[in-house]
């Protein structure tokens, strides 16, 4: 084996299989996770972010899970100098890091690295924000589609904050915000194994509705039912939340709000594999293809 570093990136969407094989691969190469889901990061989300449960964090050493509060603001930038940091320090005492999530963007953080965004004037975040109110999240979805569909067809549709960032960026520098993601990549000093898994699109829903089912009984309608006040904060603009903040808010049924839930979790695995399928570097597996998986990575290495 050679002296160098490697981080074993392993992505895809919602309810594909990440946590149990990266805990498998944290146990054969004796080494520790770092998160890169924008969703876990949140100590007071349980249910609705889908979690490694208590048990599974406790197996292998976990970083950037129940890290921040809801009440922080929180960046792609200010993670990907947190994650450089917790890598430096992992990377002391162990030849290979897993890093493992389904936010796209934030993986890009340490394997592509983003150009500088510019400071944006504070008055075009104000101004968006009454546009959001007046119009609604139909007017910043509509826009994002208009001036970046490159970020639209990738973005979580449902998060107002992503989408106001995306046009406070536009109207700020006059480009879209993806083109702010690096022309040319960043040079790490550790070398970069990309895995992705993958499952055909039925099985992948039924997975997701499934897991929804469980996530309702364990008690995800109570759990969002705490955070109702706090609906606006940034962290809670996602789905598994905002569908029952519908419900609470008397637009519809509970019927309705489980259907929602299902409907744009699939939505969102869905984009999630228009992001991640642009990217040559990653190789494709089924969770199931284990042996085959390990055997890649090693061959990697060697």
């Amino acid at each position: 084996m050679s002296n160098s570093t490697y981080l074993i990136l392993v992505v895809g969407p919602t309810a594909v299989g990440k946590t149990d094989l990266c805990l498998n691969l944290a146990k054969k190469f004796n080494t520790e996770i770092v998160s890169c889901d924008s969703r876990q990061f949140y100590r007071e989300l349980n249910l609705g972010t889908a979690k490694p449960s208590p048990k599974e964090l406790s197996e292998v050493p976990h970083h950037l899970i129940n890290s921040l509060s809801i009440e922080e603001d929180y960046d792609v930038k200010k993670f990907e100098e947190d994650a450089l940091l917790i890598l430096d320090h992992l990377f002391q005492k162990h030849q290979v890091v897993i890093m493992t999530g389904g936010s796209g963007l934030f993986a890009d953080a340490i394997t592509r690295g983003f150009d500088e965004i510019p400071d944006i004037d504070p008055e075009i975040r104000s101004q968006l924000i009454q546009e959001y109110e007046q119009k609604g999240l139909e007017f910043l979805q509509k826009e994002v589609q208009r001036l970046d569909p490159e970020y639209y067809s990738q973005v979580d549709v449902q998060n107002p904050q992503r989408l106001m960032r995306a046009l406070e960026v536009y109207r700020g520098t006059g480009m879209p915000f993806s083109s702010f993601r690096r022309k040319t990549i960043v040079q790490r000093p550790f070398k970069i194994i990309k895995v992705g898994l993958t499952r055909d699109r039925e099985e992948l829903y039924q997975r997701i509705d499934l897991r929804m089912d469980q996530m309702i009984e364990a008690g995800l309608f109570e759990e969002a039912a705490q955070f109702f006040d706090k609906r606006n904060l940034n962290a809670l603009q996602t789905v598994g939340y905002q569908e029952i903040f519908g419900y609470l808010e008397g637009k519809y049924d509970k019927k309705e709000a489980d259907r929602l839930l299902k409907r744009n979790s699939r939505r969102y695995a869905k984009r999630q594999m228009t992001w991640f399928r642009r990217d040559q570097e990653i190789q494709w597996f089924h969770p199931s293809q284990e042996k085959e998986i390990l055997e890649w990575i090693e061959s990697q290495i060697a």
